[in-house]
């Protein structure tokens, strides 16, 4: 039985209230609200040519958008890092019906700013079978239009509740790209997208197939 990811999200949400300061809810609502108003992250649309990228998987290989794309289209969703209980859920969702995105003839990819050696502690503690690569400097995300900067009040929260982005991702920037996920059909083009400012706020897996199965009708 495939899990309602949203389901799950509003369960952690509703947990998180109870149990974060007022004070703490307001700077991670404003952040929010200060990223959506601003021209950071509004990532790329429907109908424009996905970039091509070449990264590096937990194990040590390449993946390269463009040969993937040869065998079938490909699913690509960015996800914050291991860190982040919202991106464990969304990539677990999508172990879930990885049987179907093949059956399709699909692939799936998710990317991070985090380490190699982070990446790899993602993906064995929620046991993924798929390509889950390195994005460090957020070099893809850049080129998809997905990266914003957290604001200095916001660090400081990251860091009070042991988030230490900055060590997961191997740099200071403490940059993140915007939970985003695209269907990128065989010529590249893109021909499904979901961004949100949001982190809260992704595209159901189960959905993104039903999206999926449209593009190979």
């Amino acid at each position: 039985m495939t899990t309602d990811m949203r389901s799950q999200f509003d369960q952690y949400i509703e947990n998180f209230k109870q149990n974060t300061s007022k004070e703490v809810q307001d700077k991670m609502r404003n952040a929010i609200d200060e990223l959506e108003n601003s021209e950071e992250g509004n990532g790329l649309s429907e109908g424009e040519k996905a970039p091509d990228f070449t990264l590096p998987d937990a194990k040590g290989g390449q993946v390269q958008l463009s040969e993937q794309l040869k065998f079938g289209p490909v699913i690509v969703t960015f996800y914050r890092g291991g860190w982040c209980p919202y991106c464990n859920m969304e990539l677990r969702a999508y172990q879930e019906i990885l049987d179907d995105i093949h059956k399709e003839g699909a692939q799936l990819i998710a990317i991070s700013p985090q380490t190699p050696d982070q990446s790899m502690t993602t993906q064995e503690k929620n046991d993924l079978q798929y390509h889950v690569l390195s994005d460090v400097g957020n070099k893809a995300a850049r080129q998809f239009n997905l990266v914003y900067k957290l604001p200095d009040y916001l660090v400081e929260v990251y860091k009070d509740k042991g988030l230490n982005v900055d060590k997961h991702n191997g740099d200071d920037s403490w940059t993140l790209p915007v939970s985003a996920t695209y269907i990128i059909d065989t010529d590249g083009s893109i021909v499904y997208e979901y961004t949100k400012s949001d982190y809260k706020d992704r595209a159901e897996p189960s959905e993104v197939l039903q999206e999926l199965k449209k593009v190979k009708a």
